[in-house]
């Protein structure tokens, strides 16, 4: 039981008082049910959205659904909120992206009939549909699909009863509802990206609509993005979370504002929509050196692909919106300082380092014990790799997947870097300590945590990494005091296959016939099967190796990846 209130001590002691005083605030039934007066009027004269990226098709039939690669059917009221599926399945049912993805005018007649249901069959206030953040997420979607079409003249259309640009009379004022619930709930006792989707929302419904209280929700969606976007987007362009994922989704949520200023021009102010360009820019660029040559993100934190959408495709809509890139994308060793990320791209070789904190320490609810980690790509093949992200919630393989186990990096007498925990949760976490690097014969990056220093004997992680056109070289390094178990794993993309060739020796056919020949000094090499889970809902078997050292520090073993 002290273990567990440890845990507690150093989780609730890095929150910030007031996401307390908001934890109990919403616990208490003082905010009053939105008024279900008339939605105000239509702004005039909208003009068409730009387009923006579609969206994976989800909706498989008028009641069936797929989501998070998994199928499921919403056949009466009770299903929107089933108690039996995953929680995060149900908030995508409820997100409504479908109006957004490809070949939705080929579903229009389902979007109708399911925005009715959703409406009749979702009260006010009543499941999960209410929640701030899915409330948030489609509110968005059910404006950028009724404003996707053109701009024609939405006050008169929905004077004359009919549908405004795709909605229909009751689905505007269901709208106006949804923003009147969400303006008094916004996520403060959350924060990061669910109060950035919650203004989002708000600006939209703002410019949506006009009269006295579609300004009010303007006003309060801009003055939050005022001061979260200059929080949440670091000097470098990352999201402060260091998940590229949810860096991917806010992006996308900073284009979408853009963009909508482009259908309002009147409304949002040049000074906001400034601000939002200037943070696009820096973004787009940090989301380019955070990726793969395959297109692909990094997995660090909670990262997973098919969730937002990619970086190339991002990268189009930005253009489209005459955003341009604020840093040169192609340099050989990025340093993303403020993040604290860094690439290093030499030959064939391309290294994505992981020197960054899990997250701010008040918000690491997507972090992962991650902590020098590294993720490395030959060509557009990657062969070493963290284990993503397969599910959220309390689970063995959730806990498992934010484990240091699950990532390439060391871990110490069984513990994890950073105390990972109860789905969404950190204690005690590392921080990264004397990063350094440069250019020269080969680019080189060095860093350490004190994430064990918790530990009899406080050791110490160092990982030196080393990238020339002919191979990728690094070197961990453990110092402290006393004997220690010392665990280091390499997980290898599933399409690629090792074969031992001596005791240190490994050599790693890759899908194009080519082969690498990893080398350890100091330390054996065995492998043990692993999983990887490059989208959610999905977990493949791959080869994992790892080596093992127990005795007294300080330690340091060396490996080379090569030609082979």
């Amino acid at each position: 039981m002290g273990g567990r209130w440890l845990l507690y001590f150093h989780t609730i002691r890095n929150l910030k008082p007031s996401q307390v005083f908001w934890r109990v605030w919403r616990r208490l039934p003082l905010t009053a049910a939105p008024g279900a007066g008339p939605a105000p009027a239509l702004r005039c004269d909208a003009q068409p959205l730009a387009a923006f990226p579609p969206r994976r098709p989800s909706l498989t039939g008028p009641d069936a659904f797929r989501f998070l690669n998994r199928d499921g059917r919403v056949r009466s009221a009770a299903d929107w909120n089933d108690p039996q599926a995953d929680a995060l399945w149900l908030y995508n049912l409820h997100y409504f992206d479908d109006l957004c993805a490809d070949g939705a005018e080929a579903r229009r007649e389902w979007h109708e009939a399911l925005i009715a249901r959703w409406i009749a069959e979702n009260p006010v206030g009543q499941g999960v549909g209410w929640d701030a953040y899915p409330l948030s997420l489609r509110m968005v979607n059910w404006i950028k699909c009724s404003l996707a079409g053109g701009g024609a003249d939405l006050r008169a259309t929905a004077a004359a009863g009919g549908e405004g640009q795709g909605l229909s009379a009751p689905a505007i004022q269901s709208l106006a509802i949804q923003a009147r619930y969400l303006a008094p709930r916004v996520e403060w006792h959350l924060l990061g990206n669910h109060v950035l989707a919650n203004a989002k929302a708000l600006v939209f419904a703002g410019c949506f609509f006009e009269g006295a209280e579609a300004t009010a929700w303007l006003n309060q969606g801009l003055a939050i993005l005022r001061a979260q976007l200059a929080e949440q987007v670091l000097a470098d362009g990352g999201h402060f979370e260091r998940s590229p994922m949810y860096h991917a989704i806010v992006l996308e949520d900073v284009l979408d504002l853009i963009n909508l200023s482009r259908s309002f021009p009147v409304a949002l102010p040049a000074d906001r929509v400034q601000a939002l360009r200037d943070a696009a820019a820096r973004m787009r660029a940090w989301a380019r050196v955070m990726t793969h040559p395959d297109g692909g993100i990094a997995f660090f934190n909670d990262a997973a692909l098919g969730v937002a959408p990619e970086v190339g495709e991002l990268a189009r809509y930005a253009e489209r919106l005459g955003i341009v890139s604020s840093r040169d994308t192609g340099a050989r060793l990025a340093h993303l300082e403020q993040s604290g990320y860094l690439r290093l791209a030499e030959g064939p070789f391309t290294v994505l380092f992981d020197a960054a904190p899990v997250g701010p320490d008040y918000l690491p609810g997507h972090a992962h014990a991650d902590t020098l980690s590294f993720e490395l790509s030959h060509g557009t093949q990657r062969v070493i790799c963290n284990s993503g992200t397969s599910r959220y919630g309390r689970s063995e393989l959730r806990h498992w997947e934010r484990s240091t186990a699950a990532h390439n990096t060391v871990a110490i007498d069984g513990e994890d870097s950073s105390e990972v925990w109860d789905g969404f949760r950190v204690a005690r976490r590392a921080y990264p300590a004397g990063l350094t690097c440069g250019e020269g014969e080969a680019l080189r990056a060095t860093c350490a945590h004190d994430g064990y220093t918790r530990l009899r004997g406080r050791p110490v992680h160092r990982r030196t990494i080393e990238v020339s056109a002919g191979a990728v070289r690094w070197t961990d390094e453990l110092t402290g005091v006393g004997v220690h178990r010392v665990v280091g794993r390499i997980p290898l993309h599933p399409s690629v296959r090792a074969a031992r060739v001596g005791a240190s020796e490994w050599k790693l056919a890759l899908p194009s016939g080519e082969n690498l020949l990893l080398t350890a000094a100091g330390v054996g090499l065995d492998d043990e099967v692993g999983r990887y889970s490059p989208e959610f809902g999905i977990t493949l078997e791959r080869q994992v190796l790892v080596w093992v050292v127990e005795g007294s520090l300080p330690v340091s073993v060396s490996f080379q990846l090569a030609a082979g």
